[in-house]
C-alpha cells in the first residue's frame, strides 16, 4: 500500500462511518491493466453536509407528552434533580445551577434561553406560569426539546458524490 493510499484510508477512517469505508476505500483506487500499461483509475470523495432544525416557533413537544420519550419521563419520576442537572448539562451550562433554584430562577431562564436558541415563541411571564403550575412537566419538555433539537443538528443527512478522474501512468 503506497504514500496516498493510506493517506486515503487515513481519510475515510476520519469521515465515514464503518459501513460506508468498505465501498468508498474500493472504489478510490482501481489499478486495470490493459497491455501491460497500467491505468489508475482516481476516484474522489466529495462529501455535502446538511443541518435541518425545526424552527418552527413552537416546542417539538406538548407540555404533557411525557410519554412520548419514557426515559425522560423514568428519570423525571424516579430522580428528578437527576433529570434537572442533565438538561442543564446538556444544553451547556453548569449541571449544578439546578440545585441552587431558589424561586425558580434557574428554570425560567433555562426555558426562555431554550426558546430563544431554538426560535420558539413565548414569553417570560409564560414560562413562569408553565414552571409554577406545571413544574416537573416542564423540565421534561425542557429535556426533551434540548435532546431533540440536538439530535436534529448532530445527526445530519449525509451525501455523498464521487468523481472519477482518469490518470495515464
Amino acid at each position: 500500500m503506497d504514500k496516498a493510499q493510506r493517506s486515503n484510508r487515513h481519510v475515510l477512517k476520519k469521515h465515514f462511518q464503518p459501513s460506508q469505508r468498505a465501498s468508498v476505500f474500493a472504489g478510490i483506487f482501481n489499478i486495470h491493466t490493459k497491455n501491460t500499461k497500467v491505468m489508475a483509475v482516481h476516484q474522489q470523495v466529495v462529501s455535502v453536509t446538511n443541518y435541518s432544525t425545526n424552527n418552527s416557533g413552537i416546542w417539538t413537544t406538548g407540555i404533557y407528552d411525557c410519554c412520548s420519550d419514557m426515559g425522560t419521563c423514568c428519570c423525571g419520576l424516579w430522580c428528578f434533580p437527576c433529570l434537572q442537572c442533565q438538561t442543564v448539562s446538556q444544553f451547556g451550562w453548569c449541571f449544578c445551577l439546578p440545585l441552587v433554584d431558589c424561586c425558580f430562577t434557574v428554570s425560567c431562564s433555562l426555558r426562555s434561553n431554550i426558546r430563544k436558541r431554538y426560535g420558539i415563541q413565548g414569553s417570560c411571564c409564560d414560562d413562569c406560569c408553565t414552571l409554577c403550575f406545571c413544574y416537573p412537566c416542564a423540565w421534561c419538555q425542557m429535556s426533551r426539546e434540548i435532546k431533540i433539537r440536538s439530535h436534529a443538528t448532530t445527526s445530519p443527512q449525509l451525501i455523498t458524490n464521487v468523481v472519477t478522474q482518469q490518470v495515464r501512468v
